[in-house]
């Protein structure tokens, strides 16, 4: 059964979470660890005590079998009254269990209970007749030992007695055992430590992961994946930070990303300041239009939160740029429609005075004026016609004529463009229309309003519109051509050079600004024709 969290998520009831589960997991192999080490301590400690009574019981034999007092007393007609008393002080002194002296015979000289001495020494005495020093582990009648036989030596050097100096099993399982308990105390604080580490990783991993069990999440990044993929809006989350945590195959192609974005800063992908602004911005924002490239793209952005936290942003992007086109097309073919309107109304009066003046009685002066009237609109029409080859081009320019005429402006057209097959109408249209009207809305405030259309061929079309306004700085000109223009403080406006760059980019065209010798701006646009 599944039900679903205050949070939204969804959640399987009775499956543990991934952090309950590394935390099951990191305590049993804590704890295996720790019990292994310890058993392994033990076998260490284990060795090392028995090594260490060797190594003791063999250093009190040689030190007491090479002392004078010992050597004299073996010698003498009663040597257990001199003995016996050396061996205790010994075997107290040194803290073994039992040091016994023998002959060369095995008669023991001094043992712990003196009802033992005079009777044969237990055990091996291996190669010490010989003059070496020997060692066993063996079952004497103190019970198991570790023990070392020494030779005693006269002054000539020659073997007169035997020293056999031990440590019962018991008493070395004692001495391990307190060597036990403090490596026992120790391993305890190491596994307290590795426990509460374990623990505090457990209470980062399930913050980290909000308490999804694994299974969870492994559903999650496959129905996010799907999703993402299924997307028609370009998606990119920003984390807190302005990094780029994740984006779909839409956003990179929308902001052309880098392959190895996914971490990097937003802010330092190259992109509009007024786009980076809008996704990295505090509030929520939708809907503005911005220039990427040659692509014009919608973008919204709204802070991400878990839990009353802000995490992130998510931004959405739309791709505008067909849609846009189009747009500025119709606003150009309404402008259009406007101007032929305008014409049809000057038309209209023309007329009305042409039949004014017949009425009047005066029709030589009527035949003037509608003949004067018609050379100059016919030059006009044949003027315009042969510097566009194109008809749409063609239309388009006399409707500005005619604007130009309405508002005032000077408008010049010079130079021939050849009919560019291929060049579609509705591309040269699109860059000399928001040219032109940019130009008309730069020299509105102008005392004198001048604007020129410029054409000319070389291995495509250059179209030129000069205009004598107040012009671009060259950082508004590096602005307008590679950062794009925001819609945000007016809609509908701002979009002129982006739809132009476009054009001329698809063209493997340029548009360059410069300052025209009018005293405004000149925008120059090559477009390559594909024949």
């Amino acid at each position: 059964m599944a039900r679903a969290s205050s949070s939204g998520r969804l959640h399987r009831a009775g499956e543990p979470s991934l952090a309950r589960q590394m935390l099951v997991l990191q305590v049993v192999v804590v704890l295996l660890l720790g019990a292994v080490a310890i058993a392994l301590a033990t076998y260490d400690a284990r060795h090392d005590a028995r090594a260490d009574a060797t190594h003791e019981v063999a250093g009190v034999a040689t030190t007491f079998a090479a002392s004078p007092e010992l050597v004299a007393a073996v010698q003498t007609q009663t040597p257990s009254r001199v003995v016996q008393p050396l061996a205790e002080a010994v075997r107290h002194a040194s803290g073994v269990d039992f040091v016994t002296v023998m002959s060369m015979g095995r008669i023991r000289y001094s043992h712990p209970n003196p009802a033992e001495i005079g009777k044969p020494f237990i055990g091996d005495v291996g190669d010490a007749p010989q003059g070496h020093v020997f060692t066993e582990e063996y079952a004497g009648t103190l019970g198991p030992s570790v023990r070392a036989v020494a030779p005693v030596r006269d002054a000539h050097g020659k073997v007169v007695a035997m020293v056999a100096v031990g440590i019962t099993v018991s008493a070395i399982d004692r001495r391990m055992t307190r060597t036990l308990l403090v490596i026992v105390a120790a391993a305890a604080g190491v596994l307290l430590l590795g426990l509460a580490g374990t623990w505090l990783v457990s209470r980062r991993v399930r913050r980290q992961t909000h308490g999804l069990s694994a299974d969870e999440l492994g559903r999650m990044y496959e129905f996010y994946a799907a999703v993402l993929g299924a997307m028609r809006e370009g998606l990119v989350l920003l984390d807190d930070a302005g990094r780029v945590q994740l984006t779909n195959d839409e956003a990179r192609r929308l902001l052309d990303l880098p392959e190895d974005v996914v971490g990097r800063r937003f802010d330092d992908l190259g992109l509009a300041p007024g786009l980076v602004s809008t996704a990295l911005g505090a509030t929520a924002s939708s809907d503005h239009l911005y220039a990427a490239g040659d692509r014009l793209v919608l973008v919204s952005s709204s802070p991400a939160t878990w839990e009353g936290h802000e995490v992130g942003a998510v931004v959405t992007l739309r791709d505008q740029t067909e849609l846009r086109a189009a747009t500025g097309e119709l606003e150009l073919v309404r402008g259009l429609t406007d101007s032929l309107h305008a014409l049809n109304h000057e038309a209209a009066n023309r007329l009305h005075t042409v039949v004014s003046l017949i009425e009047l009685g005066r029709p030589t002066d009527a035949l003037e004026f509608a003949t004067a009237e018609l050379h100059l609109s016919q030059a006009l029409t044949e003027r315009l016609v042969a510097a566009a080859g194109d008809p749409a081009l063609t239309a388009l320019l006399v409707g500005k004529t005619s604007e130009a005429a309405e508002r005032g402006i000077e408008l010049a057209v010079e130079g021939e463009l050849p009919d560019l097959g291929g060049i579609a109408g509705r591309d040269l249209v699109t860059v000399v229309g928001n040219l032109v009207d940019n130009a008309f809305e730069a020299v509105s405030s102008a005392p004198e309003r001048k604007v020129r259309i410029r054409f000319a061929y070389a291995d495509g079309a250059v179209i030129e519109v000069d205009d004598n306004g107040p012009g671009l700085t060259p950082e508004q000109a590096e602005r307008a051509l590679t950062r794009g223009w925001s819609t945000k403080a007016e809609a509908g406006h701002g979009l002129g050079l982006a739809l132009v760059s476009g054009v001329a980019r698809r063209h493997g065209g340029a548009v360059r600004i410069d300052r025209s010798d009018l005293g405004g701006a000149r925008f120059r646009v090559t477009l390559a024709a594909e024949r």
